[in-house]
Formats: structure tokens, sequence, C-alpha cells
């Protein structure tokens, strides 16, 4: 019996325990009879490995470890042990006459009672163990026993057993330093980015492995730049939602092998791919968001490429029937729609997104106090929360210096897609070099021009109302 700091034998004819064997000082995790099942090899949290007889009850500590035991397997004049630990060692064992064991000397007999065992322990008479090594090990991967989500929500900061400390690219499931053995606290520290991006993924590592859970539609709240994905023949001011191509990325395979199976025309027609029972259970929900900026194809971007020489695994659960499990590289395109979530169809297969809440900051341009520069706003203004300030700033000096319309602004004050980047700051005002525009000011700090708004809102605004960013012309050098 288990659970308890002694193992008990029990009678099942008569449904009543026969004996107790109190020879650990915590609680028995696992047990090995021998095939006579004359003697029996007990572990358990104690970090202890016994071998008793039982029936003198004389027992004998033949190893102590540095994790907990979970179990045992005899085999042949071996015992082998797993634990916490991810390593599995094999401890030698006479497992055709056990009694050889007992000739070594250190052997006492097993209390009936654990108290008895647990005192002996306190008062020191802790038997010397058998073994000191193991005959053979079989290593394993150390687990991950701490974790920490970066600002920048695509990298994850892990610790494992060993102490290793590794930063890990989450929308391509690598890893991408490994730090060694350093502080995991400091490090943490010294990759910190003041960003704000919301939160599209969680993370669990109960496993001792990274496990990255995606839930709808909190996950598709995440979007980027391509520059600042470094993503080459894609406009620079296009919007990558995270979610959607970290999903493309993993069913790539699955994609590929659909096509070949189906064909390009059935895929096309919509007679497969695009799933009739997808598209009724999407009118069923709410209104649903096309990603305009993405083409509706299977192609992969660089920083969502999954390694296919070590391929993570899907577990996941359709619409109907149970959670299931998969390697992406053994995904071969037969698998029913319906294994899948109908969301995550909808989105790789018919570039839908599910409603998210609101993807725009709203703030307010305001002169600096003793200012007399003024530009023509439309009172509150909204853009992306990933506007960069330096957009905000070509706004200003669009609007301050030029004789232009207003066509960087929606009537109903929203950032219109054509706001202009490209041109730098001294080329809109015209070259002159008579004045520059701070990249805007709030509570006497200048902004990087890098920032985005959330980024503004989250770290230095820090207040639930709409933003402020005031603007002023410093004179020319």
């Amino acid at each position: 019996m288990l659970g308890f700091s002694c193992a008990r034998l029990w009678d099942l004819g008569q449904q009543r325990c026969v004996h107790s064997y109190a020879v650990h000082t915590d609680s028995v995790w696992a047990l090995a009879s021998t095939p006579t099942f004359s003697h029996v090899y007990s572990g358990g949290r104690d970090l202890s490995l016994y071998l008793t007889d039982l029936a003198t009850r004389e027992s004998i500590l033949l190893c102590t470890k540095e994790h907990p035991i979970l179990q045992l397997a005899l085999h042949d004049d071996g015992i082998w042990a797993a634990t916490t630990d991810s390593s599995v060692r094999r401890w030698p064992a006479e497992g055709r006459n056990p009694q050889k064991v007992f000739q070594r000397g250190g052997s006492f007999l097993a209390g009936n009672l654990s108290f008895s065992r647990a005192r002996a322990s306190l008062e020191g008479s802790t038997p010397v163990p058998v073994h000191k090594e193991p005959s053979f090990t079989i290593p394993g991967t150390p687990g991950i026993v701490q974790h920490e989500i970066l600002n920048n929500r695509r990298h994850v900061l892990t610790k494992d057993t060993a102490g290793s400390v590794k930063l890990w690219e989450i929308t391509r499931g690598i890893v991408v330093e490994d730090y060694g053995q350093v502080s995991f606290e400091e490090k943490k520290e010294e990759l910190f980015e003041m960003v704000s991006i919301p939160a599209w993924f969680t993370v669990d590592t109960r496993l001792g492995s990274l496990s990255v859970h995606l839930d709808t539609p909190q996950c598709f709240s995440a979007e980027m730049y391509s520059a600042d994905l470094n993503i080459i023949g894609k406009p620079e001011d296009d919007k990558v939602n995270l979610a959607r191509e970290t999903l493309k990325g993993l069913l790539s395979h699955w994609l590929t092998k659909r096509k070949q199976r189906f064909g390009s025309q059935s895929v096309a027609n919509g007679e497969v791919a695009s799933g009739k029972e997808i598209s009724t259970r999407s009118i069923t929900h709410s209104r649903m968001e096309i990603d305009g900026n993405a083409e509706n194809d299977s192609m992969v971007y660089p920083p969502f490429e999954f390694s296919t020489v070590s391929p993570p695994s899907i577990i996941t659960e359709g619409s109907q029937g149970g959670p299931w499990r998969k390697k992406i590289t053994d995904l071969d395109g037969t698998e029913d729609e319906k294994d899948f979530p109908w969301w995550c169809l909808d989105c790789v297969l018919n570039n839908r997104l599910p409603p998210r809440e609101n993807t725009k900051c709203s703030f307010y341009l305001q002169a600096c106090e003793g200012s007399t520069v003024q530009i023509l706003t439309q009172g509150k203004l909204s853009a992306p929360r990933i506007l960069r300030i330096h957009k905000v700033v070509n706004y200003v000096v669009e609007k301050m210096v030029l004789d232009k319309p207003m066509d960087s602004v929606n009537p109903d004050g929203t950032f219109a897609p054509g706001l202009p980047g490209g041109q730098s700051q001294h080329s809109a005002v015209g070259g002159d070099g008579s004045f520059r525009m701070d990249y805007g000011v709030l509570k006497c700090l200048v902004l990087s021009p890098d920032m985005s708004l959330a980024t503004v809102r989250a770290y230095i605004w820090k207040k639930p109302e709409d933003l402020v960013l005031n603007y002023r012309v410093v004179q020319g050098r």
C-alpha cells in the first residue's frame, strides 16, 4: 500500500492488512516484488531504495538518491528506478537470489509502526547504503522548473533542473540562446524591454517541458509590423497577427499534404478546404474579421518557421471527440477537419479571425505650455496600438507646416492606413533646417521615435484616461 511511510501487505481473501513494514521515514511511492513474492523493493519520498524480506522482516538500504523515487521495475539482476529527475538509473540487484544482499551486513528489522522507524532515524541510526553509484544511467533532458514570458511576447526565458538558463522563441519553437548556469533573475532583468504587446498565449512547465496554450479570441490580440519582424518582401507597414502566422507555421506541413491530397482545384473551389461546417459555425458567432493584410495561402514567413528536425507536438481537441496529440510533421492531411478547433481552421484556411477587443488607442495632441504653434486636429484621435511615435510626429509636421488636406485622418478621427512614415522630419519641413520637431513630449520626457502608443500608455502615461501627447518645435541648431 502506497502513500504512507510504511509498506503494507494485504490479504485479499480476508480483506485486511496482515503485515506492516516500517522501513521508510516518509511516504512510500513505488514497490517492486521478486517473481516469487518473497522480497520487495520499495522507494519513495525519502529518496531511499530498500529491499525487505517479507518473511523475516529483514530490510537493507540499497541506495539513496537526490530525488524522490516515483517508479521501480525489477529486471534480471538490476532494479530500475525512475525519480522526479529526468534520468533513469539501474542499480545492482540479486533478482534470483536476493538473500545474498543481506550477507553484506547493515540490515535491520522492519518495525510495525512508522513512527518507530522515524525515531530511529532521528537518533542517528540511519543505515549505510550498499551501493553508492548506479550500474547504468539513461540520461534524460533536464526538466524546466522556472519560466518567464518576456515583454516582447515572442520569447520565454527558462531554467531547468541542471541550472541552465535558456531563451526560447515561441513563434519558431526553438532555443535561440543558451546562457548556461547564470542567475535567472539577473538575466531576466538584462533582457527587459520597454515594449507593450498584448498577452496572446500562456505557458506552463508542469511536465518539465515548455507547453504553449492558444485560446480564442485572446490569442489573436497581438500584432506587429512586418518591419519589426524583419520580414523581407513584405511592406514594412503591414500588420502581422502573431497567432495567425504561428498557426500557419504549425500547420504548414498539414496544409501542404492536404493540398496534395485533394488537389489545388478542389481547395480553390472550397469543396474541401473552406469547410462548409466551418463557415456555418462562423455565422452563428458574432462579427468575423477578415485579415486583409495576409494572403490566403500556406506561405510561412521565416520568423514563424518551425523545425522539422525536432518538431513540436500539437495537443488539441476538435469540435467532436477527445483530445489528441501529434508531431506537426506527422500530420499527413488525412485528419478530419472535425479533429481541429473550428476557429483554427477558419484562420488558416479562410483567413478569418474571431472578434477581438479594441486594437486602437485613443489620444489627444496638444501643444506644450508656452508654445504658439498649433495644428488643425479633429479632437480625439485614434490609431492602432502598435503605431510608432515617429508616425505621429510626421502627422504633426504635415498638419502644422505643409498646406495639405488632412488626407491622413479619416472623418471619424482615426489615422488612415496611408499615414506617411517613410519621409524624415527634416524633409517634411522642407529641408531648410530652420527648426525640428521633438518626438512627442509627455511628462517632460522626450519620447523615443520607436515607441508605440501602447508602450507609451503602459510605461509612461500610466493612467486610465486617454493618452495626451504634447508637441513642440525646437529651433534649428
